[in-house]
């Protein structure tokens, strides 16, 4: 006897989609509205939940790490959720505290979602990540945009001055984001400008649709 439809496509291994580009390029934006267009089938993951703890560095000393380069990233923590979520079960997620550069003393458990939405500066390095996403968006954005954005978004959420924001990026953002961020492009499956709008939007969620082989 055949199995049904319903149960043949409730054991097929979830979509996991990278979505990769520079500090400030887009990459929360385009995941949530691909959350939205998906309709609520998705969970999202961040790779910057996944810095190493640093609270046994001095806090005085906490600011000199380079957190650009992709060694500041506990990749193995990272491969660890990524097989569990594709695999259909639940994950145990780090959670960061940015202004802090400590790992909050609670994490998460993400039960595992037919989608799932990582964004993250570096997801494309490692082949052996780079093999879990069936689909791989690399977002191009002109520094001085980034810039700005990362600008507003550290002064507003980070509590950060905008003199170290300036010359954080001047110094380690931009020098490591053109030797381990933008050498990703060749790897992705679809690259957008930063002029992307709704419509790149609506074409790469059917193209997770296409993916999933079940309407949305």
């Amino acid at each position: 006897m055949r199995e049904p439809a319903s149960q043949r496509r409730s054991r097929r291994a979830p979509v996991l989609v990278a979505i990769v580009g520079g500090s400030g390029a887009g990459k929360s934006w385009l995941a949530d509205r691909l959350g939205q267009a998906l309709g609520g089938k998705t969970a999202r993951v961040s790779l910057d939940d996944f810095y190493h703890d640093r609270s046994r560095v001095p806090p005085a000393l906490r600011s000199r790490i380079n957190f650009d380069h992709p060694r500041a990233i506990d990749w193995s923590r990272v491969e660890r959720a990524l097989r569990d979520l594709r695999a259909g079960r639940s994950a145990r997620l780090p959670r960061y505290d940015f202004k802090t550069h400590c790992r909050q003393p609670e994490g998460r458990v993400q039960p595992p979602r037919p989608v799932i939405l990582m964004d993250g500066l570096w997801l494309l390095r490692r082949p052996a990540l780079r093999r879990l996403f069936a689909l791989r968006i690399f977002i191009e954005c002109p520094a001085g945009l980034r810039c700005r954005r990362r600008l507003a978004r550290d002064r507003r959420s980070r509590g950060r001055t905008a003199e170290s924001v300036r010359r954080q990026f001047r110094e380690t953002v931009e020098p490591m984001h053109a030797r381990f961020v933008t050498p990703q492009k060749r790897w992705a499956t679809d690259r957008l400008k930063s002029t992307f709008g709704p419509r790149e939007v609506r074409q790469l969620a059917q193209k997770v649709k296409q993916n999933l082989e079940f309407g949305i």
